[in-house]
């Protein structure tokens, strides 16, 4: 047996010793840490999303569907005074951050973390421990009756947990996108999570009850397009994360520490984050525009087909890889943190079990 097959079950066999709960408080420190660390440049891609979409910088654009029945009175939009349309146009990665800064102030940079930490514990709480335990049972079902299908298990169990996570927690990931795209003047206070949601659903006047229920689903605005790209990206970054960490870890053999699944994970998790999210851009810009569309009813009919043509006609490929820079730079480093230390506190809390080998 190879030292990198010998590490692979040794890991396997361990983390059937922890918990759902130790396997979710793993994975939501992880995320919280991430959150915080990349949360500027996932303000940049989704502006620079937004504004190849059509969204005026130039004005005071507020998180909701702009029709004037279903916008709550204190989040109504109201132009600003520009004269320079230009002024506001961003240009880049680096031009949003600081237009952002200068015209909307420094914390701004971090809009939407409080919606990124809300996700935090259900979305990768539920994401991480769902793929371990779908990959180790599925590996275990291979290795036993196929064992040529071995190597495409992370593939199905990343898009298998990937699912279920977004369906899952999909109106939080909503509101951060729009929390995110809309400009909002720094005078003004920023409508958090359950605000830019109520904007969303906001009912007319003298609607009735079944109407106003009939509305919540557009909470679930651009759920197809949102697994559309989270499902391809999970299997082609577990994929590709899986094969790198392993041949790390089989360099250490049973010398594993801290250190070493720390380096093994990171480096696996950066690599597999900026394949996977390069790979998958043209998805999340398809899956931006149809979560900032301001239009009820065109939001409706919007399937990712049609916006990925309406892209195409509108800016060619340069459209289709709209904010890939902020992406890239973004995913390599959020993968790497979340999966490492995921692993890292996996491995501190095997050695609480008297049973960890």
């Amino acid at each position: 047996m190879s030292p990198s097959t010998h590490n692979s079950n040794s890991n396997s066999n361990s983390d059937t010793q922890l918990s759902i709960g130790e396997r979710a408080l793993s994975a939501a420190g992880a995320a919280f840490l991430s959150a915080i660390i990349v949360n500027p440049l996932d303000v940049a891609k989704t502006r620079l999303q937004a504004q190849a979409a059509g969204v005026p910088y130039q004005q005071h654009i507020c998180p909701s569907f702009q029709t004037t029945n279903m916008v709550p009175p204190d989040i109504r939009c109201h132009a600003t005074t520009s004269t320079s349309p230009s002024a506001h146009r961003y240009k880049g990665t680096l031009d949003v951050m600081y237009k952002v800064i200068r015209q909307e102030g420094f914390t701004r940079l971090w809009r939407g973390t409080n919606a990124s930490l809300t996700l935090a514990i259900p979305t990768v709480g539920i994401y991480m421990p769902c793929y371990d335990i779908f990959r180790n049972s599925m590996e275990e079902f291979t290795t036993q009756n196929a064992p040529s299908l071995t190597p495409y298990v992370p593939l199905v169990a990343g898009s298998l947990a990937r699912s279920l996570a977004c369906i899952s927690c999909y109106p939080v990931e909503l509101a951060k996108t729009r929390m995110q795209a809309f400009r909002v003047a720094q005078s003004d206070k920023a409508p958090g999570v359950w605000k830019t949601l109520l904007g969303v659903i906001k009912p007319a006047k003298g609607t009735s009850i079944l109407q106003s229920l009939h509305r919540y689903r557009f909470w679930w605005t651009g759920l197809g397009a949102q697994l559309s790209r989270d499902v391809p990206y999970s299997a082609i970054c577990w994929s590709t994360l899986e094969p790198i960490r392993k041949r790390i870890l089989g360099l250490v053999d049973d010398e594993a520490s801290a250190a070493t699944i720390l380096v093994a994970n990171f480096s696996a998790g950066f690599v597999a984050g900026i394949l996977a999210s390069a790979a998958t851009c043209p998805l999340d810009v398809a899956k931006t525009r149809r979560q900032i569309e301001k239009d009820p009813q065109r939001a409706l009919k919007m399937t990712t087909r049609t916006t990925l043509l309406e892209i195409w006609r509108d800016g060619g490929l340069r459209g289709l890889f709209t904010g890939v820079g902020p992406r890239v730079g973004r995913a390599g480093p959020s993968v790497g943190i979340v999966v490492s230390f995921y692993e890292v506190v996996k491995y501190a809390l095997r050695d609480t079990h008297p049973n960890s080998a």
